[in-house]
């Protein structure tokens, strides 16, 4: 069964940058794309690395190990070397705080 967590004050995720953090054990990346919140398990599927350290530009997110691209909104590989999708994690903001759904 899922349920929604507080991860963070809506102010702390803005455009072109990446928020790291842990929720309820589960690491998260949350994004901020033309006002919408958006939330990524926080490990690259292609190697170890974490999203959270990554570059942001546009709807992607650059993987700091081996520079694939990651579409913020889905998941989706975008380039190689990435060819498996990211989990995507529910977002949404309530009162000034963005909660992710686990």
């Amino acid at each position: 069964m899922t349920q929604w967590y507080d991860a963070a004050a809506s102010d702390a995720v803005t455009e072109d940058a990446v928020l790291g953090c842990a929720v309820n054990g589960v690491p998260v990346a949350i994004f901020r794309v033309e006002g919408e919140v958006f939330a990524l398990y926080d490990l690259c599927s292609h190697g170890h690395a974490r999203l959270s350290d990554g570059y942001v530009e546009d709807d992607c997110v650059e993987c700091p190990l081996h520079q694939g691209l990651v579409d913020i909104r889905t998941g989706k590989p975008r380039s190689a070397p990435i060819s498996e999708p990211v989990r995507s994690i529910p977002a949404r903001e309530v009162e000034g705080r963005i909660e992710v759904e686990l």
